[in-house]
């Protein structure tokens, strides 16, 4: 959302735990997000402003100094090969052609005045009762993410 609306300065770019819901102030090392993430960056041009930011932490497990230094090598090097992945699925652009075939009904019709806010509840509660409901189609997220998967793990 904020690459599309042009406000992407800078990235959190800690690591949660998925079973929290929170952010744990973890080093980023989970290369499926850190792809996600520079995905975003590359569309945006890369940063003209702001950059990666860690305000991570250790866990408690890991008290030496030298843990802080391998927990910046390790996001980093996350996000190194994040953006080798990224690059390529973008330069690919077999995400954006399936967005641009997902959302095609928003181009025209109906669809395009929604975006256009030329219509309002009153005017679609109009539209759906003379054209029936409409048709929904699979998001097909499994697909999409069985094609992140060959990315990353090197098939493609």
């Amino acid at each position: 959302m904020a690459r599309i609306n042009d406000a992407l300065g800078s990235i959190d770019a800690n690591q949660g735990d998925l079973l929290l819901g929170w952010d744990t102030d973890q080093f980023p090392t989970n290369i499926y997000e850190t792809t996600l993430a520079m995905m975003e960056v590359i569309k945006m041009g890369g940063f003209t402003t702001g950059g990666l930011n860690f305000d991570s932490k250790v866990r408690r497990a890991s008290f030496e100094p030298v843990d802080l230094f391998y927990g910046h090598i390790a996001g980093m090097d996350a996000f190194a090969q994040g953006f080798k992945i990224a690059y390529r699925i973008v330069q690919d652009g077999v995400f954006d052609k399936f967005i641009e075939e997902r959302y095609a009904s928003y181009r025209t019709g109906i669809g395009k005045d929604i975006v256009e806010g030329k219509v309002g509840f009153k005017e679609l509660e109009a539209y759906i009762l003379e054209n029936g409901e409409p048709e929904i189609t699979s998001g097909r997220q499994e697909v999409l993410e069985s094609i992140l998967n060959q990315y990353v793990l090197g098939g493609r």
